[in-house]
């Protein structure tokens, strides 16, 4: 059985969510108490991952953590399709690795916007601002390219892969960290286009579900 140790309101946590969801898989989810609790740094919790941190998945007892290795992990043990992980195909595999190492960049600024706002952490918010917003424009540019020459989504081809999953949580709560994507029109077209992917679930009534 496979258990997530989850906090609603985290897009990292979140995006594990949704992907199994995508992919049809039975979980179980154990809530720890982020924020005001803070029951990720209890010694219960160090015992799991002792960085302390979201998420955290046990898949009949093999404990991993970082979301973005959790993605991995998900596609390419449980999706047949070898469409969400490309590993047969290096160039593939390696640009969409380069991308997953991209969302680790928006966490660190839009979610660090995010956390500065919503839950008052102490951090240079407008620094993280403008790195989002760095991050962003390359993104954006990159999605518009793709528009023209491909499937619209981040890495090559006509189908996602998790280089989207990874991407797409704290691009859509940005604005709760101050940061508007008017100025990225591929970027909104891009996020619909997650929103209409079979499996597509919401996060906390966050996020509205387009019409598939």
């Amino acid at each position: 059985m496979i258990t997530l140790y989850d906090y609603e309101l985290s897009g990292n946590c979140y995006k594990l969510r949704l992907f199994m969801n995508m992919l049809g898989l039975d979980y179980q989810k154990l809530g720890v108490e982020f924020f005001p609790g803070k029951e990720h740094k209890s010694d219960t919790f160090l015992a799991i991952n002792p960085l302390g941190q979201l998420p955290v998945l046990d898949d009949d007892g093999f404990v991993l953590r970082d979301a973005q290795a959790i993605l991995t992990y998900l596609a390419a043990r449980y999706d047949g399709s070898g469409l969400w992980y490309p590993t047969d195909d290096p160039h593939s595999l390696a640009e969409v690795n380069m991308w997953l190492a991209f969302a680790d960049g928006i966490t660190s600024t839009a979610s660090a916007a995010r956390l500065h706002d919503l839950l008052r952490y102490e951090l240079d918010a407008d620094k993280a601002r403008a790195g989002a917003h760095a991050l962003f424009r390359a993104l954006d540019e990159r999605l518009w390219f793709s528009e023209q020459e491909d499937g619209g989504w981040i890495c090559r081809g006509d189908h996602p892969t998790i280089a989207d999953i990874a991407c797409f949580p704290y691009v859509m709560l940005s604005d709760e960290g101050g940061i508007s994507l008017i100025d990225y029109p591929a970027l909104r077209r891009w996020t619909d286009r997650v929103k209409r992917l079979p499996g597509f679930i919401v996060m906390s009534g966050i996020f509205e579900t387009a019409a598939a």
